[in-house]
């Protein structure tokens, strides 16, 4: 019996198997209001025709200068929530869960998307002024301005409006990013935080924003609807930077604060780095943060073959995995897979026609 399409409960939600879908950015906001359109409808939910467990739509602005680019898609008003509403119900309708991942990219904000440009974007032309922790650029970007007590509320009350007008557009779970250099990974990140306030120096200071947000996004989602949080395990500097010994530590934080589920990927933060990218590259990360600090994991990175996903499930490695350009290359990845393992799964009844004999 494959363990990768048997169901897994968090919370009030079970959700059919175990293959999801990773957040995708599409920089396809057209117009630069933060709106989905017709291209996130399709885009998300052909994967959940295609039979994924869940669907996770792409790093979403929980403010305006929260998000990657003018070109990224927002949660900070109604509006956006009534369309995001659209997606969900059509995800609803194939099976699968639909979650949403929240996001505020600080110092790696008001960036061009590769079609439209290099480094950040000018005021003039619909670029903003950004910030982080500390006053320190990332390389290539300019430099943002040092958060005070004020932003950093501001910062937290963002995400959990975000996290309830998510919940009230139809998502089943939500999550806060605090992974690959954006803004909570930079109060992670001694590299990026030079603070020598509250929200710097020791590694209880430096989580303490990702931790006062996970907490506010908790009281907002409910009780009855499961919160994940992504980190970047490792910058892959160890002993400097964020490092995998810290992660395993911040993820108990992050649990006792509410996560439900840890979903570990690694770097970002730092640019040229050497990574030792191959297949399963970041799953041993997964495994130590879900055996050491006792929370669910998902796996992500280069998870490319069903044998493999089901090595991961199986082993106890990750409770997940998520899987983002095979679902690029393949959106009914989910179907073909249970196909390889000999698992029984639900077809689209429009699509029985073509199911492997």
């Amino acid at each position: 019996m494959s363990q990768l399409f048997t169901p897994i409960a968090l919370r009030d939600l079970e959700v059919r198997n175990r293959v999801w879908v990773s957040p995708m950015c599409q920089y396809s906001c057209e117009e630069q209001d933060g709106m989905p359109s017709d291209w996130h409808l399709v885009h998300l939910g052909s994967f959940a025709r295609g039979g994924a467990g869940l669907v996770m739509a792409e790093a979403t602005g929980v403010s305006p200068e929260g998000r990657i680019t003018p070109w990224c898609t927002g949660i900070w008003n109604d509006e956006q929530a009534a369309e995001w509403h659209r997606i969900t119900d059509f995800i609803h309708s194939q099976g699968a869960a639909a979650a949403i991942q929240l996001q505020h990219a600080g110092r790696k904000a008001s960036t061009y998307r590769d079609q439209s440009g290099r480094g950040s974007v000018p005021l003039d032309e619909g670029g903003w002024e950004t910030v982080g922790p500390s006053a320190i650029a990332f390389p290539g970007y300019d430099a943002p301005a040092a958060l005070d007590a004020t932003g950093l509320k501001k910062i937290v009350t963002d995400f959990a409006a975000a996290a309830r007008r998510a919940v009230d557009a139809g998502f089943d779970a939500v999550e806060v990013h605090g992974a690959h250099g954006y803004l909570l990974h930079q109060f992670l990140s001694p590299f990026s935080n030079h603070r020598d306030d509250s929200y710097g120096g020791s590694l209880e200071n430096r989580a303490r924003l990702i931790l006062e947000v996970t907490n506010a996004v908790r009281a907002e989602a409910g009780d009855a609807v499961p919160v994940l949080v992504r980190i970047s395990a490792s910058e892959w500097l160890d002993p400097e930077g964020f490092t995998l010994d810290e992660a395993v530590e911040v993820s108990r934080w992050l649990h006792e604060a509410g996560a439900d589920l840890i979903d570990v990927s690694t770097g970002g933060n730092v640019p040229g780095v050497t990574i030792p990218s191959a297949p399963g590259y970041q799953v041993p990360h997964a495994s130590r943060i879900r055996h050491e600090a006792a929370v669910p994991t998902g796996a992500v990175g280069q998870i490319v073959e069903a044998a493999q996903a089901e090595q991961i499930v199986a082993d106890g490695d990750a409770d997940v995995a998520f899987v983002a350009r095979q679902f690029m290359r393949d959106p009914h990845l989910p179907l073909r897979w249970a196909h390889e393992l000999g698992a029984d799964v639900e077809w689209p009844v429009q699509y029985l026609r073509g199911r492997w004999k």
